[in-house]
């Protein structure tokens, strides 16, 4: 089962959904990260949960 590693992130209610997803796309595309979560608030702040998969590396036994 893979393993995956997490990051928080809170977006403000001023932000503007067209903003929201510029900023989820960069680090999508740039950190690797894919949504996870994301949670409304009803002030229209959300806060979401970025997963990436943790690829360990095998030693060699040679």
């Amino acid at each position: 089962m893979p393993e995956y590693e997490f990051r928080e992130m809170y977006v403000p209610r001023g932000v503007s959904r067209r903003d929201a997803a510029r900023l989820l796309t960069d680090e999508a595309e740039y950190g690797h990260w894919e949504l996870d979560r994301v949670r409304l608030y009803p002030d229209g702040s959300r806060r979401v949960r970025l997963r990436r998969r943790i690829i360990r590396q095998v030693r060699a036994t040679w």
